[in-house]
């Protein structure tokens, strides 16, 4: 959400979202940054967002923005800074480097916009940088890949770059988010959108609207018959007999702790979606 817009800020306060977002770049007008920052440091200060997580997406590297806004955004304690048009491995090492700077206690995380064609043909190598950087999650910017590829604003023509960015992440231990679905009068495509997502394996979608959420979080929470397949595989793992085992047999399907780890990190997201809840 614009953080030029104070009512949004304080609506966020109430949404059951997972993580807010207050956005300095885009949604921003030019003569309007200094005041959204302002503002956005002073949301995260405040303490009163519960327990979602607080990210600021920051203008890009070229703009004569970006070094206050990474630099207020670090030190009033964002969760992650989220970068735009980041372009390469290089990107990720100069951002990393400036916060380290800064303070190398700071625990804000780093996550890179994956919007232009450099950055596609670069997935691998950054990707590479999350466990030796403050890099966690990947964040998905179609409608800017499509003007930057001169493309129509068709979402099949992202099947392959979707397949890999969800591929590089995975390989390296990030988080991958889809991205934006513009129209947030038509619950249907949202849904579907979130459905294939899902199904490639991200763990949620990027939203502009508040409209949006129940949709996202039916599609990515997970299923409670998931959940009650979770919590058998974990206690049957956990159970003495099976001790030291590699592979069991749970409801007469055979297990093994690949199975026995998707089972935890179930549960866990589960958790966290109660938790914020509350």
């Amino acid at each position: 959400m614009p953080a030029s817009n104070e009512r949004a800020l304080e609506k966020a306060k109430t949404l059951p979202a997972d993580t807010i977002i207050f956005d300095l770049e885009d949604a921003v007008a030019p003569d309007a940054k200094d005041e959204a920052r302002k503002n956005a440091c002073a949301a995260l200060q405040s303490g009163e967002y519960g327990n979602r997580e607080l990210v600021v997406r920051i203008n890009a590297m070229d703009t004569a923005w970006f070094a206050n806004d990474l630099e207020q955004a670090c030190l009033s304690k964002a969760d992650a800074v989220l970068v735009p048009k980041i372009l390469s491995a290089e990107d990720i090492i100069r951002i990393d480097q400036f916060i380290d700077d800064l303070d190398a206690k700071l625990t804000t995380k780093l996550w890179a916009m994956i919007e232009m064609p450099q950055a596609i043909l670069q997935l691998g190598a950054i990707a590479a940088l999350g466990p030796e950087t403050r890099l966690t999650s990947f964040v998905m910017g179609f409608n800017d890949l499509a003007k930057e590829m001169r493309a129509a604003h068709d979402r099949t023509i992202f099947a392959p770059v979707m397949t890999q960015s969800v591929i590089a992440a995975r390989a390296y231990g990030l988080n991958i988010i889809d991205s934006v679905y513009n129209d947030f009068t038509d619950p249907a495509g949202l849904a579907s959108e979130c459905l294939e997502a899902q199904k490639l394996g991200f763990d949620g979608k990027s939203l502009i609207h508040p409209a949006q959420i129940e949709t996202a979080n039916r599609i990515f929470a997970p299923h409670p018959d998931a959940l009650v397949e979770a919590e058998a595989i974990i206690a049957a793992f956990n159970d003495p007999v099976n001790a030291g085992k590699g592979v069991i047999v749970v409801n007469g399907k055979m297990t093994e702790l690949l199975h026995f780890r998707q089972a935890e990190q179930l549960i866990a997201t589960a958790t966290a979606i109660d938790a914020l809840v509350q």
